[in-house]
């Protein structure tokens, strides 16, 4: 593969196309961040295609199930727990899937979000990248791991498991032996700090929460708390190590595949026709599958004759418990039989009534043994039978401990020969070469305000601001939407439009100013209202009224 090869993703503000370099991608540690509906799962389905479509394998781990519209083009295996998926998989098929995409080049969807089980879908990511890291040290092929919702794994606040260490590893270490690894998440501030500071490209779509944009501004520079909140769908500001320009904003392209994972409208669903993988593909998996499901069988079946045989020793010893009662007496009768001091009290006199008595006590203790050796015969039964499940169970159970144990083994010997990789500060990440770097920005050209509008009206300009007039049924919901996505009030959001209407078109800043609040927080909440039609941004830096906000608000002032 050459170093040189690149993929097309979108395009920079100033019109020029981006390429991303495939070394880098497939290698490198990448992050991409933004709140829903900003474009970051785009992002990434579209450097999944434009990899695809240049041939390179890679692993998605799917928590959605919002991946499989990739299907429409290319053939990939979907694995999951999901009937839809092409094939059903538990931690058992780790190795086998690793191998696939390795050695095989298959591209994987694994999808974990129909585990009911948390802990197994976790168990069978951990056993998957496990088996990628091990057996790329050997391979050293280019290959990427994409990890959705990665917070989930490597959260800042909380502890992190088994898994999450394990792709902290891959992130540090992954990329001397040709694994890279991609991160996705809507909430930068969920996420460790020692994972975003080793990645060495990231993306930036937009984000509005104060906590995510103290992010942005710590990896970038403090102005791109502001600016980042700003972004149109699908814009990001693109960080990477491996140009001279650190910071870019770049429109990705949307991508050509179906769109799984948008929100279902009111019109009707067709899912397109999806590529199948073929039968040979999934046959060792299936295997596998079919081997463990008789496993399973043979233990079930074993434990229910272990049940019956338990039953059956339960009635055995009722049975034996009843015949020592028997025969106790039987001693008891014989005994008077043989005292003739106690005959006369205890016994008939009749030799012929003495001779049947005498018989039946001796029917009933040849009975008794019988039963005893019959109880005998069946504990020996019953122990072989337990003998051999309980060697067969632990047989298999030491089968799979030793097999664990030595490709844990075999990872911890190669891992103590590897060199140690130098620990980076949160204002570094680690560039493609491996040396740390300061992250530098990008100043953006600021574009002064060219708005003239004075306001609504000439009744606008009073000294006192109108936030009445945006209180009604046409504006009350938008005004709703746009406080809960950003951390404002309904109160807020009027007064900050009753400034616009007074003064015309203003920056973020000033109207923070006017409605004595942060800048950051104001600027979230213009964004949303520009979302919600509310507002509208003449130039790049300014809002204003939208048009039709206008109108109606001239109509409302000329009725008063």
């Amino acid at each position: 593969m050459s170093d040189q090869r690149e993929i097309l993703v979108g395009e920079t503000a100033d019109r020029q196309n981006l390429h991303l370099p495939v070394v880098e991608l497939l290698t490198g540690r990448g992050f991409v961040t933004g709140k829903s509906g900003s474009g970051k799962s785009n992002t990434a389905s579209v450097i999944a295609e434009e990899l695809l479509e240049a041939g390179f394998p890679l692993l998605i781990v799917d928590t959605d199930g919002e991946y499989y519209g990739l299907k429409e083009e290319y053939e990939m295996l979907h694995a999951g727990a999901d009937e839809e998926c092409d094939i059903q998989i538990g931690p058992e098929h780790a190795e086998q899937m690793a191998s696939l995409a390795l050695e095989e080049n298959v591209p994987v969807i694994l999808d974990v979000s129909g585990y009911l089980d948390e802990d197994v879908a976790d168990e069978l990511l951990r056993k998957i990248a496990r088996q990628l890291f091990v057996k790329e040290k050997k391979l050293k092929k280019p290959f990427l791991l994409v990890v959705e919702e990665v917070h989930e794994y490597i959260p800042e606040g909380g502890g992190v498991g088994e898994t999450g260490n394990l792709l902290i590893k891959i992130s540090k270490r992954g990329r001397k032996h040709g694994l890279g690894i991609l991160g996705i998440s809507q909430r930068p501030a969920d996420v460790k700090k020692d994972f975003i500071t080793q990645a060495n490209w990231l993306v930036w779509h937009r984000l509005t929460w104060d906590n995510d944009t103290k992010v942005v501004g710590r990896i970038i520079d403090t102005e791109y708390s502001e600016l980042v909140s700003e972004l149109n769908d699908g814009q990001a500001f693109v960080q990477t190590d491996w140009t001279e320009v650190d910071v870019r904003k770049v429109q990705f392209r949307r991508k050509r595949t179906f769109d799984a994972g948008a929100t279902p409208g009111l019109d009707d669903f067709e899912r397109p026709e999806l590529k199948s993988v073929s039968d040979a593909l999934v046959g060792d998996l299936q295997d596998i599958s079919e081997r463990k499901q008789r496993e399973e069988d043979r233990i079930l079946e074993l434990e229910n004759e272990l049940e019956k045989k338990d039953k059956r020793i339960e009635t055995l010893e009722t049975e034996l418990e009843s015949a020592r009662d028997v025969s106790s007496a039987a001693k008891q009768m014989a005994d008077a039989l043989t005292r003739p001091e106690t005959v006369q009290t205890q016994l008939p006199e009749d030799e012929d009534e003495r001779r049947r008595l005498h018989d039946e006590i001796h029917a009933l203790e040849t009975e008794r043994d019988e039963l005893e050796s019959e109880l005998v015969d069946r504990d020996e039964q019953i122990e072989t039978l337990e003998t051999k499940l309980a060697s067969r169970t632990d047989a298999m159970e030491r089968l799979r401990e030793e097999n664990e144990r030595l490709r844990d083994r075999v990872g911890e010997l190669e891992t103590t020969q590897e060199s140690g990789t130098p620990s980076t500060s949160e204002s570094t990440i680690i560039q493609a070469g491996g040396d740390d770097i300061e992250f530098g920005y990008t100043p953006v050209e600021e574009t002064a305000s060219t708005d003239t509008d004075d306001g609504v009206s000439s009744a606008t300009t009073e000294s006192t601001t109108h936030e009445e007039w945006f209180d009604g049924e046409w504006i009350d919901d938008r005004l709703v939407r746009a406080t809960e996505q950003s951390q404002c009030t309904v109160a807020t959001a009027r007064n900050a439009l009753a400034v616009l209407a007074r003064d015309g078109a203003l920056e973020s800043a000033a109207v923070a100013d006017e409605v004595n609040r942060s800048t950051v927080a104001v600027q979230g909440l213009l964004s949303e209202l520009r979302t919600e039609g509310v507002l509208a941004r003449p130039t790049e830096r300014t809002y204003t009224l939208d048009e039709d906000v206008r109108s109606k608000l001239e109509t409302l002032v000329r009725t008063e």
